[in-house]
């Protein structure tokens, strides 16, 4: 990598602001060499960041980020604007154990103004800090940059007409490439390509204030006819119909054109949309030709692009099953929110696309249209990821339960999922999915498991029913089969009881324990709603102490229920709960994250041995 001229000299947002405009493009040219070296050894969102180094450096040009609150959506596509903000040493060790998060982060920099990771969400939260802003009499600005990909979310309406009405001061940016992850889908994106051919009505715009706008009486007295021809050049602007001032569309790697564009927003003092044009991957050619591909990606050669090939999954496992029920059954249809590749559904779809359905990133829709389905005797089947079904919890009662519909879950990604960090990790689900009433969760611990839980929950369940599985691959565990229940091991001293692929680190807490003189039983849980506890307490007879390790939240964990229940049947029972307790947790490899939240097979062993100390 060459050596950096001017963005190793940008500290402060006066550094910025006071940079030749002249040299900007010779930032962003620095930065995108930066990204590709730095993320070709830490893995990271590629893409996304490299189609938005311009728009980021001139937001953080315009706005001062250290007063000014820049609010992102989605968030991946930050890695810029931390770059800006002083933390270009910490990408050594980004989205690792200790260093710095790949989304904003406000315990990370005041710069960061809000926590993001899910999308749609920025124009209702940059709405609130502007109201806040008015309330106050404060002197800062909101803006707020979402993605094309974000406005298939419900949530961005929402905020965008509120917004649009509220007549406070605040820049919407619309970054425009097409994509989310894949290409999007959905009448906004067919709405934004007609728009994306009309730069004219920019241009337009932009010189009739320059010249007419400075001339008040002559302004108002053909406002009416400018609007006309508004119409005939752009007809149905849906962004000013919500009660926005429409600008666009600007080209997203023009610095001059972003930044009259940016300044021009900034000084109208109301609601102002600003559609952006950017391409997903730009400067690195694979990512310009597989923006998918390199959307998230891990260690990769930066001279080639050949990204590190991973084994497999348990989602790769789940969609081919998942297809090859479906060939013999032509009532089942697969549904996601945008993640087809990431749920493994990509071939499902291509060999059944007339029951493969891609929301966009809709995750309540999603739902709600598989209670449609199902109601009308289809097999519907969501797949989901653990941290974005959340927003479907509604849908899930409201729409599935009431009727007791037979609508599968693919919770995908449930569990700690690494470095994406705490607005990913899956550990809430098994605490609200076992509140939908008649809910079937099944947790496999194998692919076989998988595969046979998948046929179970299918056609031997009734009403709604979820698998959840972990991201990545399956342990040494390898087993099959559908039970509630199996045990492993007779002994006496103390029991481990886990569910999912928690199981590996039960036996391997059982080995350590063997060599210390303690013998153990597993109980392992297939099924976790209903919990079949009769079964489990059948399966404790003689054993007095017990170790719950579960990688979920402790609200509502297994363990919770599992006592309160041995209560109510008088059982006598002195328990360990290990979890992570209240469920936010950072970033870090999965391992490395259990070993500190204290539920790895070291913590379990230790768990054990100091219950049978107490003699309390």
């Amino acid at each position: 990598m060459s050596k950096l001229s001017i963005l190793e000299h940008i500290h402060s947002h006066a550094d910025l602001a006071e940079l030749p405009a002249e040299r900007l493009p010779e930032l962003c040219g620095e930065v995108r060499e930066f990204l590709i070296d730095s993320l070709s050894r830490t893995g990271g969102h590629l893409a996304s960041n490299l189609g938005t180094v311009e728009l980021s450096v001139v937001l953080d040009r315009v706005y001062d980020p250290w007063k000014d609150r820049i609010v992102f959506d989605v968030g991946h596509q930050c890695y810029t604007h931390k770059l800006l903000t002083g933390r270009m040493a910490g990408f050594e060790r980004l989205r690792h154990s200790g260093g710095i998060s790949g989304f904003p982060k406000p315990s990370e920099s005041v710069t960061d103004a809000f926590i993001a990771g899910h999308a749609s969400n920025s124009v209702s939260v940059a709405l609130g800090m502007a109201r806040a802003r008015t309330r106050e009499g404060a002197g800062y600005d909101v803006v707020a940059l979402i993605g094309d990909g974000a406005l298939t979310g419900g949530l961005a309406y929402e905020g965008l007409s509120n917004a649009g009405q509220s007549g406070e001061p605040l820049v919407v940016i619309l970054n425009d490439n097409a994509m989310s992850i894949r290409s999007n889908v959905g009448g906004m994106a067919r709405l934004l390509s007609r728009m994306r051919v009309r730069p004219a009505y920019f241009e337009f715009k932009r010189r009739y204030r320059d010249t007419v706008g400075r001339i008040k009486p002559v302004y108002d007295a053909i406002h009416t006819v400018k609007e006309h021809i508004k119409d005939a050049i752009l007809h149905n602007n849906v962004f000013d119909d919500l009660g926005f001032y429409y600008l666009g569309p600007v080209d997203g790697h023009d610095t001059a054109a972003l930044e009259s564009a940016l300044r021009w927003a900034k000084d109208m003092r109301v609601p102002v949309l600003l559609h952006v044009i950017t391409q997903k991957g730009r400067g690195y050619t694979m990512a310009e030709l597989h923006p998918d591909k390199y959307h998230g990606v891990g260690p990769y050669d930066p001279v080639t692009g050949v990204l590190k090939k991973g084994g497999e999954t348990f989602s790769g496992v789940f969609g081919r099953e998942l297809e090859l029920l479906a060939g013999a059954d032509s009532r089942i249809a697969a549904l996601t929110a945008a993640m087809a590749d990431g749920t493994g559904l990509s071939g499902f779809e291509r060999r059944f696309p007339e029951r493969f359905f891609d929301t966009g990133i809709a995750e309540a829709h999603t739902v709600a249209m598989a209670a449609g389905m199902a109601k009308q005797g289809m097999l519907p089947v969501a797949a989901i990821y653990s941290s974005f079904l959340q927003r479907a919890y509604d849908q899930l009662i409201h729409d599935v339960s009431l009727l007791g519909l037979h609508v599968l879950l693919g919770v995908d990604r449930a569990g700690l999922v690494g470095e994406d960090g705490e607005t990913h990790h899956g550990v809430f689900d098994v605490a609200y999915l076992s509140t939908v009433p008649g809910m079937t969760l099944w947790c496999p611990a194998s692919f076989a498991e998988l595969r046979d839980m998948l046929a179970a929950a299918l056609y031997e369940t009734a009403g709604p029913v979820a698998l959840r599985y972990p991201r990545g691959g399956e342990g040494g565990y390898r087993s099959g089969g559908a039970l509630p229940v199996r045990t492993f091991g007779a002994g006496r001293d103390a029991a481990i009881i886990v569910y999912g692929t928690m199981i590996n680190e039960a036996l391997a807490a059982q080995s350590k324990l063997a060599e210390a003189g303690v013998d153990v039983r597993i109980v392992k849980l297939g099924r976790v709603c209903p919990l079949p506890a009769d079964e489990v307490l059948t399966e404790l007879e003689g054993v007095e102490r017990v170790v719950v390790a579960e990688e979920v939240c402790a609200s509502g964990c297994v363990g919770e229920k599992l006592l309160s229940l041995s209560v109510q049947r008088g059982a006598a029972l002195r328990a360990t709960l290990l979890n992570l307790r209240g469920g936010i947790v950072g970033q870090g490899t999965a391992a490395e994250l259990r070993h500190e939240c204290g539920i790895d097979a070291a913590a379990i062993a230790g768990a054990v041995k100091e219950l049978l100390c107490d003699e309390g």
